[in-house]
């Protein structure tokens, strides 16, 4: 059953995708003009005359002289091949402008969220046992202050404080001598210097938010009749918590696996602006800006490629985590 399950799921992908494609290819189509008339509208504007030469010649290599249904299926069909097509902005194929940022964003991605369980998980599960202690008091506040701030309200503050208090200008991945520069030993090092500060800021807000799920979730599973018999029994509290109704409230954790993944490869687009951390948010926003249809739509079909992924894996480690879950409906006899 489980392998015809994952058949089906992987089968449903298919049009899941082409929809998905057709109308990410739809509103890139849908604002006025192209990147070439962008660009030549920015060369004006600067005083400059563009390449007429080599507009007209990309125009034609990347099939803008046709009509959009038909660029559309040139478009997927290079995309299932495996070749991502031309970024014009950057002159570069984009499987090379993505290149270091996409190791980049997964590298500060990964990090943020194994400090997100880090911190949420403990105090979640101290904020449940501990419903209405001071302690608990206190994690509340702290959970919806950073509900309530914004993390890249919450950059921009620690950049000014930084700059009035101790005359530091804080932001970037890496010292500005190995921008550019091919990985090594010394620019891991740089990169593990300044990344903890990214991590700390982008991983608040999702920490603040994991902990009040974690701690919803556990106390309505720690209400129920199967734990009030585990104590009875003469349980250890730590086993009779941990085994039965903690594992219960991983639910809401492991449905949630279906928008981590694509996050991995997005990050924080906003925070990322806000301190110039090399990485891709950034660079699909500009690309997004300047019509940059190849770069903004591969990125985009990653994208949603990762969240029928994450979904799908999500379904999976529901239905291992609570029996009460099963892969397919139907009363069971």
């Amino acid at each position: 059953m489980l392998f015809s399950y994952i058949a089906r799921r992987i089968l449903l992908m298919i049009p899941t995708l082409l929809i998905t494609s057709a109308l990410i290819f739809t509103v890139m189509e849908l604002p006025p003009g192209d990147f070439f008339e962008t660009y030549q509208a920015e060369m004006q504007a600067q005083g400059e005359r563009a390449d007429m030469s080599r507009v007209e010649f990309l125009k034609k290599e990347y099939h803008f002289d046709k009509p959009p249904w038909q660029r559309y299926f040139y478009w997927l069909w290079d995309f299932v091949r495996g070749d991502f097509g031309y970024s014009f902005e950057y002159q570069l194929p984009v499987r090379d402008v993505i290149g270091d940022r996409l190791l980049l964003t997964v590298v500060l991605s990964f990090l943020t969220i194994i400090f997100t369980w880090a911190i949420a998980f403990p105090i979640g599960i101290y904020s449940a046992t501990h419903q209405y202690s001071w302690g608990d008091y206190g994690l509340t506040l702290f959970g919806l202050l950073g509900i309530a701030i914004p993390h890249f309200l919450l950059a921009l503050i620690v950049m000014y404080f930084a700059n009035i208090w101790f005359g530091l200008s804080i932001g970037g991945l890496m010292a500005p001598e190995y921008l550019n520069q091919p990985m090594s030993w010394e620019k891991m090092g740089s990169i593990l210097k300044h990344i903890w500060l990214p991590v700390v800021l982008i991983g608040v807000t999702g920490t603040a938010g994991m902990i009040r799920a974690v701690r919803a979730n556990l106390l309505d599973e720690l209400e129920k009749q199967y734990v009030t018999t585990a104590r009875a029994k003469g349980m250890p509290p730590g086993r009779a918590l941990m085994k039965y109704p903690f594992r219960m409230s991983l639910n809401f954790f492991v449905s949630d696996i279906g928008s981590i993944l694509p996050a991995v490869i997005s990050g924080a687009e906003i925070v990322a602006i806000v301190l110039s951390l090399p990485t891709t948010g950034p660079l699909l926003i500009r690309a997004l800006q300047a019509q940059d249809m190849y770069l903004a739509g591969s990125f985009l079909m990653f994208l949603a490629i990762l969240t029928v992924i994450g979904v799908l894996i999500s379904d999976l480690a529901l239905a291992i985590l609570d029996p009460r879950v099963r892969l397919q409906g139907g009363a069971s006899k």
